[in-house]
Order: C-alpha cells, then structure tokens, then sequence
C-alpha cells in the first residue's frame, strides 16, 4: 500500500525544529507578560457567516483561500483563516467586552489555501493580540512599544523596521475610493491581472501592488492622506507624536492598506528586507467597527498579528537562534551493566529533584560503553554521568565533560548535584 502524505502545504515540526518554535514563543509570553496581556484560546473551526461577515465576502480569502465545508447537520463551517473575528465573537459571547477594556493575546493554527512557498502555508502558525474598550491612540502605541521590545528579545531590532498609516473612517474611505476608481479606470487595460479584479471589488488593494506597471500608473493616483476625515488625521497626529516621544523609528506609507475590510483609521507593518517577498513579519490596525458589525454593542478595537513560520525563518536566516535552543540535554546519564540500570535511574531522579531546571536525560536500552556514550555525544548534553557496578558500589559517578578537553573526575553521588550545578552555570 503507498503511504500516506501530509496535507500539501501543512508541514509537521519535527523535534529537532521544536525548540526553535519553543525559544520564540516563550519570549512572545515573557514580553506579553510583561505588558498585562492575557491569554485567550479559541476553535480551530467556526461558522462561516463569522468570517463572511467580518473579512468581507469580496475578499481574496472568502473568495478563494478558506477552507469551508458542511458537517452532518449541514451548517457551514470554516477552520479560522485568522484570529481576530473569532476573539471577536468569543469575547462578545461570554460578555468579557461590556462597560470593560481588555488585553488579549491568542496563539495557533489557521488556514488558508494559497500557493504554498517558503514562509507561507496553507496551515500556519499566528500568535494575535487583540485590544478592546480603549479609543485613543495612546494603545496604538502601546502595541507598537510592545513589538519593538520583542524584535530587541530576539536580536532583530536592527533587521525589522515599522511602516504606518491612516486609511481613515469607512465614510471618508467610501469618498476616497471613488475618487480613486474614477482615476484607475482611465487604465483598466494597463493594470495588471488582479488589479483588474479588485478594480471592481476591493480597488483600495491596488495601491499594495507589487506589478511595476502599475506601480507606475498608482504614481499619479489622488492619495488616501487627502481625503481623511478630522477625526482619524487628528487621532494619527496624535499617534505620531507618542511615537517620537519615546524615540520609535518609523515611516509612513500612504500606499499601506489592509486586505481585511474591517480596518478603519491606524494601519501598521513591520517588514524586513532579509526574506525577499516575504517583507512582512507583523501586521495589523483599528478596527472599531467589528465587534458592533458581529452584534455586540459598539466598541473600538486594535489588534495585529504576526506569523510564526516566517519569524522562524527570519531568525534562522540571520543566523539569530543562540546555540544552547538547539540542545535537547544538558546532562546524559549512562548505566555499564545491568546491575547499574536501577541506580542510574533512582540517581537521575535525585538530580532532577535538585535541579529542576536542567535537562537531564537517562540512558535506556542497554549497549556497551561506546555507544551509550556516543549516544551521549549526540544529545547535545554537556556532561555525561557515567555509572557502573564499580561506581554504585562506591557510591560515586563518573563525570566527564563532553564539549571541552577536560578529563573525567569522580564524585561523591550526593555532591554530583552541587558539582552539576556548579560547572552548568559557569
């Protein structure tokens, strides 16, 4: 019989790769940590309405990218293609929004059917913030400090740079668009293939083109800063302002848009020039209108998200993943003969008593002294605890470090913890 292959474009993490996505997302937590954030978990699946409702039908991923299907009761159902419609829907359902602000954070799969390439999959990895009850820009900068303090956790401060804009209220944008849609249909036949399409259904799009040609033709288009209405310029004056005060380096593009059709006023980006098309490693905006689009009561909002898979890769690009996440032991502890493999065991529980924040992995299955030891070598442990008849006779084990030119000593068992704890640290 053939095997039978993963999903195209829904890859497995390997344990060789897991420490990695370990290392990323226990710093996301320590920074979110720090900032009062706390953590919501969501299904994979929802109601398909949700995210007609809140992307927008006309949208390339309602269009053409979700994965929907009909359970046996016949209800229309979709796994989540992004994050924030169903935060959205929990915190509405279970009342977390009323008369309240809230700081939420959410992290795993989504799905979308593109094209799989490298740092983008039809099941992909999200962590979202979402904030909720607060208007003013001051938490717009808020998450912007928060993601500039992350890039510098993970050594990419220097590597990622932040791109900002306004697009406005739906009122002004509806101006807007007309406004630029009477000036791009004097070149419908020059556009490219899909600003063609968006031209009629989502034509704010266009101005993210990558085609050159109409990069050219958008370069004498009415801009978008023109057309905003008091309020949203006023509220990014104000967000500008907070960010020079606390020194956060920024551009803004007039040209920056988001595909979500909820965004409204603050849209942002941050992009890196190190993974060619894949510039994007975080993204997101207001969207003040989606929880009363959803059936909640009017509350204004901000979110972003960013993805995992593409940090990753970032990170592993640069060469920016520190050594020591790669290593699955910091000690092995090895049993020669049979009348050891007890007293290994019973000593590497002990240890692990003492040490709890070390690894420490236990030799099992036997084998002479030179494979247990190459299996030592492999583990990526530092040191190797070498028991034997002799040694539990004695009441001592053999130390032996395995990254250094240094020969092996013999310990005391009910000091081997201190030595252990002594020699891991230096």
């Amino acid at each position: 019989m053939a095997k039978i292959q993963a999903v195209r474009g829904m890859n497995d993490i390997l344990p060789e790769q897991t420490p990695v996505w370990q290392f990323v997302e226990s710093r996301v937590r320590k920074v979110l940590a720090q900032y009062g954030y706390q953590e919501i978990r969501m299904p994979i699946v929802e109601q398909t309405d949700l995210f007609k409702r809140s992307i927008g039908e006309v949208t390339d991923i309602v269009e053409k990218e979700m994965y929907t299907f009909d359970d046996r009761n016949g209800d229309s159902l979709t796994l989540r293609p992004e994050g924030t419609a169903g935060c959205v829907r929990a915190a509405e359902e279970h009342g977390l929004l009323f008369n309240q602000t809230r700081r939420l954070w959410y992290t795993g799969p989504m799905f979308r059917h593109e094209r799989p390439q490298k740092g983008r999959y039809r099941q992909f990895h999200q962590i979202g913030v979402e904030c909720f009850g607060m208007s003013g820009p001051d938490i717009d900068a808020e998450l912007l400090f928060l993601t500039e303090r992350l890039w510098r956790e993970l050594g990419l401060a220097e590597h990622t740079r932040l791109e900002i804009n306004s697009i406005g209220s739906s009122e002004s944008r509806k101006v807007y668009r007309s406004a630029l849609v009477d000036y791009l249909g004097q070149f419908t036949a020059e556009l490219d293939a899909d600003s063609q399409r968006r031209l009629e259904t989502n034509p704010l799009r266009i101005l993210d083109s990558k085609d050159p040609s109409t990069r050219k033709i958008l370069e004498g288009a009415p801009s978008l800063e023109h057309y905003l209405d008091d309020e949203s310029r006023d509220h990014f004056e104000r967000l500008k302002a907070l960010l020079d005060a606390a020194g956060v380096q920024y551009t803004v593009n007039p040209a920056l848009v988001r595909g979500l059709d909820y965004y409204g006023k603050t849209v942002f980006e941050w992009i890196t020039d190190s993974l060619g098309a894949q510039g994007t490693v975080c993204a997101g905006g207001r969207y003040d209108g989606l929880v009363e689009q959803l059936g909640g009561k009017p509350t204004v909002a901000v979110g972003f998200a960013m993805g995992l898979e593409r940090l990753i890769l970032l990170l592993e690009t640069l060469g920016l993943v520190p050594d020591y996440v790669n290593s699955n032991a910091e000690v092995y502890v090895t049993a020669m003969g049979d009348g050891a493999v007890a007293a290994a065991l019973v000593l590497a529980e002990k240890l692990r008593a003492a040490l709890p924040d070390r690894v420490i992995v236990s030799h099992c299955g036997g084998g002479s002294f030179k494979s247990q030891m190459k299996k030592a070598d492999r583990s990526g442990a530092k040191y190797a605890v070498i028991l034997g008849e002799n040694e539990v006779a004695n009441g001592t084990a053999g130390l032996k470090p395995l990254r250094a030119d240094v020969p092996q000593t013999e310990v005391a068992q009910d000091e081997l913890a201190a030595a252990l704890a002594k020699v891991l640290s230096d």
